[in-house]
């Protein structure tokens, strides 16, 4: 059975998370402990809520982190927050970033031309994938996503987006570089789109 290390970032709710990767086989556990992080197949970072308040507990796992992903390899997913958090820094906060895929985070500027759309992003929105990747393998057609974020990342290089969703203009929906991947959205809260998500990931 394949085994998921999910890190306590303390902040977010990580129930749905290990209950929807039952459903597809795996066991979970919800950690902030550096030996279980040392020895993790898998990683998944999730997070709501603030950047600095995250971060600051990221920087106590930080080189268990980097061990276990930048050296021996380890896949990382970081989920909404937690793939802000791959990033140097953000806009939201003062603290750094793992900076594991270069960019930042900022805010979204609409420009009030859709009287419609508002900050934070609450709902569903589709995807397009610019960059096939397993993780973004065999999702169908027109692949939609539950979206709650005021946040989007900006990467250094365009060639680290995999696929991009609009919200009154593109930002990046996934990214990747090499082990380390990110999706903007709540795979746990979109149904049948993230089931598949997460089982790629398992496969990887």
């Amino acid at each position: 059975m394949m085994h998921v290390t999910i890190v306590n970032t303390g902040v977010g709710n990580f129930g749905a998370i290990p209950n929807m990767l039952k459903r597809l086989g795996a066991s979970a556990v919800i950690t902030d402990d550096p030996g279980e992080i040392s020895h993790a197949e898998k990683l998944i970072l999730p997070g709501v809520g603030a950047f600095d308040a995250a971060a600051v507990k990221l920087q106590e796992l930080a080189p268990v982190l980097a061990r276990s992903v930048l050296e021996r390899g380890v896949p990382i997913l970081g989920l909404c927050l937690g793939m802000q958090l791959l990033s140097n820094g953000s806009e939201e906060g003062s603290l750094p970033g793992l900076g594991w895929i270069p960019g930042r985070v900022v805010r979204f500027r609409l420009d009030e031309s859709d009287a419609g759309l508002h900050v934070p992003q609450m709902g569903w929105n589709a995807i397009r994938v610019v960059r096939p990747t397993r993780l973004l393998a065999d999702l169908g057609e027109r692949p939609r996503f539950y979206f709650a974020n005021s946040y989007h990342f900006v990467c250094d290089d365009p060639a680290d987006v995999a696929a991009i969703s609009t919200y009154g203009y593109w930002f990046p929906a996934v990214i990747q570089r090499e082990n380390v991947m990110g999706a903007q959205f709540h795979p746990e809260k979109s149904h049948r789109f993230g089931m598949k998500l997460l089982e790629n990931f398992l496969a990887i």
